[in-house]
């Protein structure tokens, strides 16, 4: 398969073409990083002090992408993967601690990481048109990376799992810290392109095309479901 030029890096620019990853539907997992009420409805961005007086037209791109192209991918991919009977999983900020003392020193550092969700509050829950199902595993996190904290990478290893799509937000810090997790791990990972998004896409197209071919394969939505079809039996 030819690399996306718009995704190739400086240590792979000259390769031209890599091989195609090779799939097992059966050993494959979906992802869904932090598709939580808090990060993907207007109305919790509208009403947060930090985007106040201003701050918030900055972030309208962001949710315009999330509306218009990331959620619906997400759901297409759902859908897929369900159809299929294919392993889903979930990613999401959520503490145990009312008080939030059990996060990571990230998760309570000052600005747009400094997020209070304990688990059973409606912002750490994901969004509706995404929310999981019986038999769907949902792993809470008090850090950036999914794996990172949690037993997401026992679960995988239990299941058999050898490849990860992974899609979500924001792609520059959680999806991309759960990315190369996951390869460091082992596991082969594709990163779905439209179905992440960052609070810029100068930062998105970035972070995907530094982790590209080295820590994951970046395709489309309709690439990656093409490529597991190809593959099913």
């Amino acid at each position: 398969m030819k690399v996306n030029d718009k995704y190739l890096n400086f240590y792979y620019e000259t390769m031209g073409e890599i091989d195609e990853p090779v799939i097992d539907p059966k050993k494959t997992a979906l992802l869904l990083v932090d598709l939580q009420n808090e990060f993907v409805l207007r109305d919790f961005g509208e009403a947060l002090e930090y985007k106040a007086a201003g701050e918030w037209d900055r972030w309208i791109p962001f949710h315009d992408r999330l509306d218009n192209i990331v959620v619906p991918n997400n759901e297409k991919l759902l859908n897929f993967f369900r159809a299929n009977k294919m392993a889903v999983t979930y990613g999401r900020i959520a503490c145990l601690r009312e008080d939030g003392e059990d996060r990571s020193p990230v998760q309570k550092s000052e600005g747009w990481n400094n997020m209070l969700m304990p688990v059973d509050s409606y912002s750490a829950q994901m969004i509706d048109e995404l929310a999981p199902m019986k038999n769907e595993i949902v792993v809470n996190k008090t850090t950036d990376s999914v794996c990172n904290g949690t037993n997401y990478l026992t679960l995988l290893r239990f299941m058999g799992i050898e490849t990860v799509v992974v899609t979500g937000i924001v792609t520059d810090q959680c999806v991309a810290c759960t990315v190369r997790d996951l390869a460091d791990a082992g596991l082969k990972v594709i990163c779905v392109e439209d179905a992440c998004a960052a609070g810029s896409m100068e930062l998105h197209d970035a972070e995907l095309k530094i982790m590209n071919v080295i820590y994951c394969n970046v395709m489309s939505t309709d690439d990656t479901i093409q490529l597991i079809s190809r593959n099913l039996q």
